[in-house]
């Protein structure tokens, strides 16, 4: 069975004038990734790797799932996990905020990009109450978290709601909400942090696992707080594309819970992506086969994950345990049996 042609085929057939941008992302999302899953439809007969929007639905699922846990593993290990859900709240306001414009006045502005901007304010407004106003940081979070939905839910009415219905694709997660240009937006994003992680990722670890020492070395503490602030605002923004507002903050957390057994620090950062990818693209799946909710499906499969790490752990300690035992029994046999044969 073949695949249809995707949007990218189209193009090339009937290319027209664009701009360095356009054809930039032609070559990217067209020319490379959608050839390769137009080839693996062809190859596997499912259609739905063929489809435009699938293929940008994969890609930034793939994009979460690297970014989610490089991040959410600094988070996870500060206990710093729910600043997740603070942005994520923050997100809905920016978003809001875009379709507020919309609606009011005669310009068009991206939701995604306002909501970047407004969560990387709310990034920076929470260090700052922790740094300079003597907040305690759980305190800032549930501040800024309440401040920035009740904003968001004020846009929303003020409109007599008429945003109500494009905002839920961003709340709950929608495969039609990455288009093209956010597909390209999240590529960039994710290479961003992905450089940004990689140049400072010493430091990240030096302030992650002793502050005092970070701090009696000379290194900006506060700095790299606000890096790493700034940097979970932009996975959140990518993320809640196919994620949702509500559910974006377990790409932060639950891979990187599932791969904590793993030993060394860069092993369960790679252990977390692994779980990431898993759910991601399973969820995906799952999500365009049932007509499901996409950032459900995406929790519900990486609980899954965390669920078998965990009952895999238990398992392998509790045969350590009876080998443990079973060889001291043994090893502890053998000498009552020679003494019972030298006083014989």
């Amino acid at each position: 069975m073949t695949s249809p042609p995707s949007l990218g085929v189209v193009a090339r057939l009937a290319p027209g004038q664009a701009s360095p941008l356009d054809r930039l992302m032609r070559v990217v999302l067209d020319d490379l990734w959608g050839a390769v899953l137009d080839g693996l439809a062809g190859i596997t007969g499912i259609d739905m790797l063929g489809f435009p929007f699938m293929q940008r639905a994969y890609l930034a699922a793939i994009c979460v799932a690297l970014i989610g846990p490089l991040v959410g593993s600094f988070l996870v290990h500060r206990e710093m996990a729910m600043i997740g859900d603070t942005l994520a709240h923050s997100a809905f306001a920016g978003v809001a905020a875009g379709l507020f414009v919309n609606a009011t006045f005669a310009v068009t502005v991206a939701p995604l990009l306002t909501a970047l901007i407004v969560a990387a304010v709310a990034a920076l407004l929470v260090q700052t109450l922790v740094d300079y106003a003597g907040a305690y940081r759980d305190t800032s979070l549930a501040i800024v978290l309440t401040g920035s939905f009740a904003v968001g839910s004020v846009l929303v009415t003020a409109t007599d709601g008429g945003i109500a219905v494009g905002i839920n694709a961003y709340l709950f997660g929608s495969l039609a909400t990455v288009s093209r240009v956010n597909a390209a937006i999240l590529l960039a994003m994710s290479a961003v942090v992905g450089l940004a992680v990689t140049a400072a990722y010493r430091p990240l670890i030096y302030v992650t696992f002793d502050e005092v020492g970070a701090r009696a070395a000379g290194l900006s503490v506060s700095r790299y707080n606000r890096l790493l602030a700034v940097l979970t605002a932009v996975v959140v923004v990518g993320a809640m594309q196919i994620m949702g507002v509500i559910l974006v903050a377990a790409m932060l957390v639950i891979p990187v819970a599932a791969a904590t057994p793993v030993r060394g620090f860069k092993r369960s950062i790679g252990a977390a992506i692994g779980a990431g990818l898993l759910a991601t693209t399973t969820g995906v799946t799952v999500s365009y086969g049932y007509d499901v909710a996409a950032g459900g499906t995406i929790v519900l499969v990486a609980i899954g994950i965390y669920a078998a790490a965990k009952v895999g752990v238990r398992a392998r300690q509790r045969l350590s345990r009876r080998y443990r035992a079973s060889t001291a029994t043994t090893a502890g046999s053998t000498p009552a049996a020679d003494g019972r044969d030298d006083g014989e």
